[in-house]
């Protein structure tokens, strides 16, 4: 079996075995499975467009990071470092930017023009290279790069132990007394090897019908936060 066919999740069926796999590992696992049947595949692109879609979406809920991000592409075409490096802090800043979203964006377009770091090559790299080579630019810390991992991609044994989304949704489940630290949730998460990935997308997805169902009536159609994590 190839390196990607062990660790890359390749369609919605694999993410459907991943899942009963993973069910099979664990309880909490199982009954979410059950419940919710196995969750979306949900991608991003693996190069320097999806690692700045990943940045733009950084603590905004979903329908807020979509629209941004289409200001975003359909203003700076060709989306390529040259043309975000070209494009001044308050022409970026008028698509909905932050500051620090200008910043940690121009540092990735520095990074990739003067191929510091190879974007395309990353797909070949074992995890923690890739996370090491990624949080080494200005403002990408491990959540950017674990979402990388799980959704560009598309590694089937990432996990983002620093999302707040998770950390909260295996308090719940598990009957924590306290939300989990990274460091726990780590823990935690190694019964789910190989499939960490799969387990990850279960939580959130679980996550978020919690979250509808316990919103009133008429909070139920605003748009639910991906993470709040302060990332650096």
């Amino acid at each position: 079996m190839t390196h990607k066919r062990m660790k890359v999740l390749a369609s919605e069926q694999h993410v459907a075995r991943g899942a009963a796999a993973v069910a099979r590992q664990c309880d909490v696992m199982a009954a979410l499975y059950d419940s919710n049947g196995a969750p979306p595949l949900r991608t991003f692109d693996a190069n320097f467009s999806g690692i700045s879609q990943i940045i733009v979406g950084q603590q905004l809920s979903t329908a807020s990071a979509n629209a941004i991000w289409s200001r975003v592409k359909t203003g700076v075409a060709p989306f390529d470092a040259p043309t975000v490096l070209s494009q001044s802090d308050t022409v970026l800043a008028g698509y909905g930017l932050s500051s620090a979203k200008i910043t940690t964006l121009k540092a990735l377009a520095d990074a990739v023009a003067a191929n510091t770091i190879d974007i395309e090559a990353l797909s070949d790299l074992p995890e923690d290279d890739i996370i090491a080579q990624l949080t080494s630019l200005h403002g990408i810390g491990p959540w950017t790069a674990d979402i990388y991992l799980l959704f560009a991609l598309r590694r089937a044994d990432a996990f983002a132990p620093g999302d707040l989304a998770l950390q909260l949704a295996a308090q719940r489940l598990f009957a924590l007394k306290e939300r989990p630290t990274p460091h726990a949730l780590t823990a935690l998460a190694e019964q789910w090897r190989p499939w960490r990935g799969i387990a990850a997308r279960l939580l959130w997805a679980d996550y978020g019908r919690a979250r509808a169902c316990n919103a009133p009536k008429s909070a139920q159609k605003k748009p639910k936060l991906l993470n709040s994590k302060l990332r650096k």
